[in-house]
């Protein structure tokens, strides 16, 4: 809040449609800027826990999209989470103009039959050589498939952009 009392944006390119809560605005204070801090997140089902960490998620990914390389890993423990969160990413950066661009895909247990190639308003990519190919810039998976990602020599290619600075978040939902 400013001197007049106007609620201030904390990602002035990535807009809020909401008022943020206390912990939310710590939270963007711990994950913004340079030099993102760790933050354990530890409040009530449906007190906007994700857009604590998704919001500097997408601001980073704002500021570094076309850089090559993974920027933010979200690990789900079940795949209709992963699923759900997927359709709110996917509409988050299709709503933002400053966040065209930017691009997501859940890698899950299994590709689905109409994988897609391209995010949309409401999907994330789902097509697993699109991934491997041109790698999203936030990526959603489980537990299991991120030590598939990390182990198999056919998704070495999901890493091989990636530098010591590129991968900034990793969130354990």
């Amino acid at each position: 809040v400013d001197a007049n009392g106007k609620w201030l944006q904390p990602f002035p390119e990535v807009p809020l449609k909401f008022a943020p809560y206390q912990h939310q605005l710590t939270a963007f204070e711990r994950l913004g800027g340079d030099r993102p801090l760790s933050t354990l997140i530890a409040t009530g089902t449906g007190s906007g826990k994700t857009e604590s960490y998704l919001w500097p998620i997408l601001d980073h990914s704002r500021r570094n999209k076309g850089k090559p390389g993974i920027k933010a890993i979200l690990i789900y423990p079940m795949n209709a989470l992963a699923t759900d969160q997927a359709r709110r990413l996917a509409a988050a950066i299709t709503s933002i103009p400053s966040l065209e661009g930017v691009r997501a895909g859940i890698y899950a247990d299994a590709q689905p039959k109409d994988a897609t190639h391209e995010m949309t308003a409401e999907s994330i990519i789902t097509h697993r050589d699109a991934m491997r190919s041109n790698p999203p810039d936030i990526l959603l998976t489980n537990y299991k498939m991120l030590d598939y990602l990390l182990l198999r020599g056919r998704d070495k290619k999901l890493w091989e952009a990636n530098s010591e600075d590129t991968l900034r978040f990793l969130v354990v939902d």
